[in-house]
């Protein structure tokens, strides 16, 4: 096997690892890994507004609304008018949230996180690097992205989870 197969078949095997874990993720809950992630992020900061919630993300606020829509939807979330500032809403989790992230899976970012966070600093730089190139080689460095393992659109519906 030549080294272009070994970069393409490790790039596959990333992407496929990304899906594969989305459709468990959709299979044992019905979501996403975005909507588990904005879950646990109202869950672990609190009272947030809808700005709060995508900067704490990296998302789009216009993502974000369309995530809290879909939650809304399914009884997860609410929102609420603050009382101090009536400008701001706030979201905030139903206590089927915090059942449904009891039970979930960890995001897939979750184990990548912490085995990168035990790299060796040149390590991580090398890691960045390499896919930082290799982004530009597929023409992608300028492709908007979030700090989100998963595929496709960020506000996508999941399918429905099996009972």
């Amino acid at each position: 096997m030549n080294r272009i197969e070994e970069v393409l078949i490790a790039l596959r095997r990333v992407i496929r690892a990304t899906d594969l874990h989305s459709k468990h993720l959709a299979k044992t809950t019905g979501l996403t890994a975005p909507q588990i992630l904005l879950l646990q992020t109202i869950r672990d900061k609190g009272e947030l507004t809808i700005g709060e919630i995508a900067q704490c993300m990296s998302l789009s606020q216009a993502t974000v609304t369309t995530i809290l829509d879909r939650l809304e939807k399914r009884k997860l979330v609410y929102r609420e008018r603050s009382k101090e500032d009536k400008r701001k809403v706030h979201a905030h989790l139903n206590p089927e949230a915090i059942e449904t992230l009891k039970n979930a899976p960890p995001p897939l970012q979750d184990q990548f996180t912490r085995q990168f966070g035990n790299l060796q600093k040149w390590e991580q730089t090398m890691i960045i690097s390499a896919l930082q190139r290799i982004a530009q080689m597929m023409d992608a460095q300028d492709l908007d992205a979030s700090p989100v393992l998963d595929t496709g659109n960020l506000d996508k519906q999941a399918e429905p989870a099996e009972k």
